[in-house]
């Protein structure tokens, strides 16, 4: 919890920049975990990851544009990069 306040705080601070890495950071991971769940195929399944990935990279670009808070931009940042990590561990094995 402390380096979650830290990170926060940090954010806080100069949260124009951080935004700007984020969006890139975001829609980096975000085109990684896309191109590996559509490299597994066209299933239903992968098309439902392809959507959850696409929607919170999305929602996260989304926040920062409607110039929401600053936690709720760090959370949505981090909500984004945890999702698409987790969808490219997934399509990884």
């Amino acid at each position: 919890m402390k380096l979650y306040k830290t990170l926060l705080a940090d954010f806080e601070e100069m949260s124009m920049g951080y935004s700007a890495i984020g969006i890139i950071a975001s829609s980096c991971l975000g085109s990684v975990a896309a191109m590996l769940i559509l490299m597994n195929g066209h299933t239903f399944i992968d098309m439902l990851q392809l959507f959850i990935v696409v929607i919170v990279c999305m929602g996260f670009n989304t926040v920062i544009l409607a110039q929401f808070k600053s936690k709720i931009v760090f959370n949505a940042l981090l909500l984004s990069l945890a999702i698409s990590s987790i969808f490219i561990l997934i399509n990884i094995f």
